[in-house]
């Protein structure tokens, strides 16, 4: 009989503790999950998910206001003004609380207990929950998790902390504000910032420096750049973000560290970036290490300072998306109680394609141009661009330069041009990342790409035309070479004999 109450025990009940706690139960462990708020974490309940929903809905709003009446429908206009926001809302939030039950019914067919609560280290073995009505009890399990995401940080200042919402409040709006003011330069705030803007909001995007998402590709953040403006989307550059928030009369003013002041408003969004959920875990009576931001160091296998106790996920502050952390947490069970085959089973956490919700959307895997420079060397680069106005625009009477643009840049690196970093800003970018991502994960060419026969009309079809077609070096990442016209290669079949 074990000494302990359980073989695994997850703190944490979204995306990455969840997968984690499943696949350990899959292995006949005895595992439970404790969280003390609903099932699924930021991505299923103030994230990716109902984010998602409202990325649908402005995408509707802005057919109907600009794109309806060139295709001959008439009415657009109207219609998009007429948004029942009670009504969107209503219906998102009960596919989100839908989803909340589905994790909860899984957890049982799983065979993954469901403990309510909050926990906190007694020491490497052992923790204390404590329910929402105050009551505690001691567990013990012989590996623990740590999976407790992240969550918005709101910066000081005077009179910012009573006078603002984070991107989790966003999703507790009664009613669309006439004016937003959206202050950030990450993914989140520009992702709100086109939602608000597309639904009817006048939006102020307020950034610290000279433009936002200054982290990626230069091309994707001076288009964006660009469409925001177009959009009509207020872009306040190098504020060093808010000094203070004054309310009179139910309006809302911000000065910004510059100086500048934004009146009139009805909601200041707050979305500069995020922070671990470390403070209540007493990570110190377990000898769990910090880093300098607070994030848990852990190792490429997610293994913490402590030898029984793993961390993953928005919690240790390395690419924090809801697939990378499902993907961890089902191979760090994998690990510790899979078979032999699985000893040294870890993800990798390179070249994972992302996508940016952004009008137009962004999707973008491996290296910037700037960060292939100064791995590989200028003299080792070669970047293939394109930009062009989608096939979706091509009856629009307008101006070609007035057309929204889709931009494509391809970066290869060395002599056979293997491609490192591929960026699209632009229409249907977010649905054609994922099958290019898996061309980059297998090592894929820039003459693997053009061996590939293009699908017309269609965006993605740039990616595989890019350049003088058919001209680069003839090497493949492939397995079985793709090149000048050969047959794919077989599987290999089980014997019959």
């Amino acid at each position: 009989m074990s000494e302990f109450d359980y073989d695994y025990l997850v703190i944490g009940g979204g995306s990455g503790g969840i997968a984690s706690a499943k696949r350990a139960a899959s292995y006949g462990k005895k595992v439970g999950v404790i969280e003390k708020a609903r099932l699924g974490g930021t991505c299923v309940n103030v994230g990716c998910v109902p984010k998602k929903v409202m990325w649908s809905a402005a995408t509707i709003a802005d057919t109907l206001k600009h794109d309806a009446h060139h295709y001959g429908f008439s009415g657009g206009q109207d219609a998009a003004k007429a948004l029942d926001w009670p009504k969107l809302k209503a219906a998102r939030d009960a596919y989100v609380k839908r989803l909340n039950g589905i994790y909860g019914n899984g957890f049982a067919k799983a065979g993954v207990e469901d403990i309510r609560g909050e926990a906190t280290f007694v020491d490497k073995n052992t923790l204390e929950v404590r329910a929402e009505d105050g009551s505690t009890k001691t567990l013990t399990a012989e590996r623990i998790l740590v999976a407790t995401g992240g969550r918005p940080h709101i910066p000081e200042g005077d009179g910012v902390a009573d006078n603002v919402i984070s991107s989790d409040g966003f999703f507790d709006l009664e009613e669309l504000p006439k004016v937003a003011v959206v202050v950030g330069a990450g993914y989140i705030a520009v992702e709100l910032a086109g939602v608000l803007n597309s639904l009817g909001s006048e939006v102020h995007l307020v950034v610290r420096k000279q433009k936002a998402l200054r982290e990626f590709d230069p091309m994707i953040s001076d288009a964006l750049d660009a469409e925001m403006i177009k959009a009509g989307i207020l872009i306040h550059r190098n504020t060093g973000g808010v000094a203070k928030i004054e309310v009179e009369n139910g309006k809302k003013t911000v000065t910004t560290v510059a100086g500048d002041s934004l009146y009139g408003a009805d909601v200041v969004l707050m979305a500069p970036g995020r922070i671990p959920n470390v403070e209540y875990l007493n990570l110190e009576k377990a000898g769990v290490e910090l880093s300098p931001k607070s994030y848990i160091k852990v190792d490429e296998f997610s293994n913490t300072s402590t030898d029984n106790i793993y961390a993953l996920g928005d919690v240790c502050g390395r690419v924090e998306l809801t697939p990378m952390a499902i993907a961890a947490g089902r191979r760090l069970a994998d690990r510790l109680f899979g078979p032999e085959q699985y000893k040294n089973a870890k993800v990798s956490y390179d070249l994972v394609p992302t996508v940016v919700f952004t009008h137009p959307t962004i999707g973008t895997i491996g290296l910037t141009e700037p960060k292939a420079i100064a791995k590989y060397g200028a003299e080792n680069i070669k970047v293939y661009t394109s930009k062009f106005a989608d096939s979706h625009y091509g009856i629009f009477a307008v101006e070609p330069d007035e057309k929204p643009k889709t931009c494509m840049k391809l970066i290869c690196a060395g002599e056979e041009e293997k491609v490192v970093g591929l960026h699209v800003i632009g229409k249907g970018s977010d649905e054609m990342m994922q099958g290019f991502g898996v061309a980059l994960k297998m090592g894929a060419t820039k003459a693997d790409f053009d061996s590939c026969v293009a699908i017309h009309p269609s965006a993605s079809e740039e990616l595989v035309t890019m350049g003088t077609w058919g001209t680069s070096p003839e090497a493949t990442g492939a397995r079985v070479s793709p090149l000048n016209g050969a047959a794919p290669g077989e599987p290999n079949l089980k014997s019959k004999i």
